[in-house]
């Protein structure tokens, strides 16, 4: 009888998030369909240990791996599952479960298992930043600054980050970065460049509120330097999904992505801090992972064919852009040279 079972393992990360791990197991121990899945509980021990457990069940040919914890411990299963039969699933315990929010799997534990016990699938994209996956986001500038920071801090939670997110952004320094994006070339100086699989970080704060994860493109995020008292409605549309509204925001979508600072620094892929050299190379995998989801979610209300036209019009303008950035220059390099023929006379 047990070899007619789903062999699905779960993975768990004792330190990630505050809810309690044991009462999940107690959920899992009621709730699961023991008609279904053959069950296997492991916990992790050290960082990456989960990456080692789900490619060993992979290659065991698991039904699935799931990940309870948060988007770290998803990132670690879900690398180990790509271009393979194996499916990730998601019990969200984490500090900001940006990709559980996207995919609309429940924070409730009790509702995420329900998920689980329905089985249906979908085949997801995931990026590249340089040689390391991500499913959710990735990018430079203060969210990943801000990330290294939250990683020192020694404790977790939502509350930690937002400390480290207001002290920090008082003495943060805007970057001038290069970009290149399928091809065409510019130069922004930027608060934060993020490219987005899905829509958010977590926590419903929606930093590439239209991505969708299925549609061979990243969508990127560029906020400008901006002043003290745009921080209020920048906040408020960060989190009310409008970000890319801001007349301090520059959206595109690509299908890769060349990143050049001026110096190596701090990156982060899927809320990760990761020491990078000057230039980062990003890109969108097809088709890449498959996932326990929802049997009914709320429908996108961004259609192929919309999303298809926004990607051209954002090669447009980046094209203008780049004879904006011209001519502001221009003008710079003019009046400077007017400043200096007063100074002689």
């Amino acid at each position: 009888m047990d070899e007619q079972k789903k062999h699905i393992v779960f993975v768990i990360n004792p330190i990630s998030g505050t809810q309690s791990k044991e009462q999940i197991l107690k959920w899992l121990d009621e709730k699961l369909d023991k008609e279904v899945y053959l069950p296997e509980i492991v916990y992790t021990e050290y960082a990456g240990h989960a990456t080692e457990i789900a490619a060993d069940r992979a290659k065991k040919e698991a039904f699935a791996v799931v990940a309870i914890g948060g988007d770290g411990t998803i990132n670690e299963i879900a690398r180990a599952l790509v271009h393979t039969d194996t499916a990730l699933g998601i019990i969200p315990c984490g500090s900001g479960n940006g990709l559980a929010r996207h995919l609309q799997i429940p924070m409730e534990s009790k509702r995420a298992i329900d998920i689980l016990n329905e089985g249906v699938m979908d085949t997801i994209d995931y990026g590249m930043i340089n040689d390391l996956p991500f499913f959710c986001t990735c990018g430079v500038g203060f969210d990943a600054f801000v990330s290294l920071k939250f990683a020192q801090a020694g404790k977790r939670g939502p509350l930690t980050y937002l400390e480290k997110t207001l002290t920090e952004s008082l003495k943060y320094k805007p970057e001038t970065y290069e970009l290149e994006m399928d091809g065409i070339s510019s130069r922004y100086k930027a608060f934060v460049i993020a490219c987005g699989n899905a829509s958010q970080y977590g926590n419903n704060a929606y930093i590439t509120p239209q991505a969708t994860l299925t549609d061979g493109l990243l969508d990127v995020t560029i906020l400008e330097p901006f002043t003290v008292l745009e921080v209020p409605t920048l906040s408020f549309q960060l989190f009310n999904r409008t970000i890319d509204q801001n007349s301090r925001v520059k959206t595109f979508r690509c299908k890769s992505l060349h990143i050049h600072r001026g110096k190596p620094g701090v990156a982060h892929f899927d809320g990760d801090p990761v020491m990078m050299g000057s230039d980062i190379a990003v890109k969108i995998m097809q088709k890449g992972l498959r996932v326990i989801v929802p049997s009914v979610v709320e429908k996108n209300s961004f259609n192929v064919f919309r999303r298809a036209q926004d990607y051209i019009n954002g090669l447009k303008q980046l094209n203008e852009t780049i004879f904006e950035d011209i001519t502001q220059t221009n003008k710079a390099l003019l009046g400077k040279g007017k400043s200096q023929i007063k100074k002689l006379f």
